[in-house]
């Protein structure tokens, strides 16, 4: 059996319970080292395999090879459906007849970060990554377009990076085509770990903030505000 797991923002608490037992039920760990290295310290007995970035392939591959034998659990943070190892553990799983999959579902960054902030995803969102990596940066383009222009609350993954410092300005430039400066917006770095940061700013005040790959952003819509200090965007309930 392979588990493809879903381990939240990392610290057990942001866990489900599904996770936690598929990966009690599992001899082998196997993921990206920094997630790997956050999970020895809740299952110390257990044996882990790692890779590194850009070695996804390579990862899941180790995974079902050793799933033919006993039970395994592929790791990803937040929910391993959302750009995470799932849809590649099923595509290289064909040629692994013998190894069942199962997804295990887990709290994903935009929720767990929306929690920090207040509220902002009661109503309809698009998640979009920054990372071009494996999506062009054209299609990117489009994809904040159409979602700033129905002004839909967006959250952004991957918004900068070393070699991609200027990612979140530009998105930031094609989305104020579309909504205004004062737009209430968020972010959160860290989520549920050590070090964990969150702020809420206009869209101008985003535009120009660092951040890095382990923030989550968080842009409203028309109606989205702050309450008593927190990011909230209404569903419309107060007026039916």
């Amino acid at each position: 059996m392979l588990y493809v797991v879903g381990m939240g923002a990392g610290d057990r608490d942001g866990m489900t319970i599904a996770a936690e037992q598929a990966l009690l039920r599992s001899e082998l760990i196997v993921g990206y080292t920094k997630y790997v290295e956050l999970l020895k310290a809740y299952f110390p007995d257990k044996e882990y395999a790692s890779t590194g970035m850009k070695q996804e392939r390579k990862r899941v591959e180790l995974a079902l090879k050793e799933a033919e034998n006993r039970n395994v659990a592929l790791i990803c943070s937040g929910d391993p459906q959302l750009y995470g190892m799932a849809g590649l553990a099923f595509e290289l799983g064909i040629s692994y007849p013998d190894v069942d999959i199962e997804v295990v579902p887990g709290v994903t960054a935009a929720f767990s970060g929306g929690a920090v902030l207040g509220s902002p995803l009661t109503h309809d969102f698009a998640v979009i990554s920054l990372s071009d990596l494996l999506t062009p940066a054209e299609k990117i383009r489009k994809r904040l377009e159409c979602a700033a222009e129905c002004d839909m609350v967006i959250v952004l993954y991957n918004p900068s990076s070393k070699t991609r410092a200027d990612y979140l300005q530009k998105a930031c430039d094609i989305i104020l085509k579309h909504r205004a400066g004062e737009i209430v917006c968020g972010y959160v770095r860290n989520i549920g770990r050590d070090g964990q940061e969150s702020r809420i700013l206009t869209l101008s005040e985003l535009r120009d903030t660092a951040v890095d790959m382990f923030t989550t952003v968080y842009i409203g819509n028309s109606e989205t505000k702050i309450i008593n200090g927190k990011m909230v965007t209404p569903r419309g309930y107060r007026n039916v």
